[in-house]
């Protein structure tokens, strides 16, 4: 049975599923339209990557170390494909912005499969 707790990270996770998917549907459409070298978007990447160093290097309970593992470097993997966009070819933008979602998409699947095991 699950606990208010997991019931609602896995909301969380399967909210992270929808979003890399309609991301990467929409990056392959190519319906998005980002400033790519505005410093709003520097920025942002930049918090993503610190942001998840602080989630791999945050001590926490020994049974969560794999689900603060892939929620860590998830993010900074984000952070890194956000920063790589700002400096590649207008062509592969889409195809980043793809492998974004698809970085949300294993994320949620993992992290939410990672909630189910038992302890």
């Amino acid at each position: 049975m699950l606990t208010p707790e997991r019931l609602l990270r896995v909301m969380i996770e399967l909210i992270f599923v929808m979003l890399g998917a309609l991301v990467a549907w929409l990056a392959l459409r190519g319906h998005i339209l980002v400033n790519r070298h505005g410093r709003t978007w520097l920025i942002l990447s930049i918090v993503l990557i610190l942001w998840g160093l602080r989630a791999l290097y945050k001590p926490g309970q020994w049974w969560k170390r794999w689900e603060n593992w892939t929620r860590g470097l998830s993010l900074v993997l984000l952070g890194i494909l956000m920063l790589a966009m700002t400096r590649v070819p207008f062509a592969w933008v889409g195809p980043l912005l793809a492998a974004i979602g698809a970085v949300l998409v294993l994320r949620g699947i993992l992290a939410s499969t990672l909630l189910f095991r038992p302890r």
